[in-house]
């Protein structure tokens, strides 16, 4: 895997930030954070940034799911440490939209996830103008 662009690591590209604990129970066999672990704590960051959208407390049958997740572990990861995730918007497209994220722990990237998520309702439509113009809000600078 070639290392990622300079600017998918600083923090500083991402427009939210959050600390994230780590817990005991998500470490492997050599003491070092899992991969299902990493997985999770970057969950957490995309799904509280999806639900502050607020497309997902509306009734009007608005519906998106994750169609591709992919996981870039750049170093291991340890408890009892927090990570810091980053995370912000890439491509929007008619009915999906990218999630760039960095995970770091004591100021290192540790990860990065690239997450596609995808409109499936209402059929035919494409993403409502509201939603749009909030995930333009929160793009990533990749400058």
């Amino acid at each position: 895997m070639p290392r990622p662009a300079a600017w998918r690591l600083s923090p500083d590209t991402y427009p939210i930030r959050e600390q994230v604990q780590t817990r005991y129970q998500d470490l492997d066999t050599n003491g070092h954070l899992n991969n299902v672990a990493f997985a999770a704590l970057f969950e957490t960051s995309r799904v509280r940034m999806n639900r502050a959208l607020g497309m997902w407390d509306k009734v009007d049958g608005f519906r998106a799911v994750v169609a591709r997740n992919e996981i870039n572990y750049l170093t291991e990861g340890s408890f009892p440490d927090p990570v810091e995730i980053a995370i912000g918007i890439g491509r929007i497209g008619n009915r999906s939209w990218d999630m760039l994220a960095v995970m770091l722990q004591n100021g290192q990237p540790i990860a990065t996830c690239d997450t596609v998520i995808v409109m499936t309702a209402p059929v035919g439509e494409t993403l409502p103008l509201a939603l749009r113009e909030r995930l333009e809000e929160l793009g990533v600078n990749e400058d």
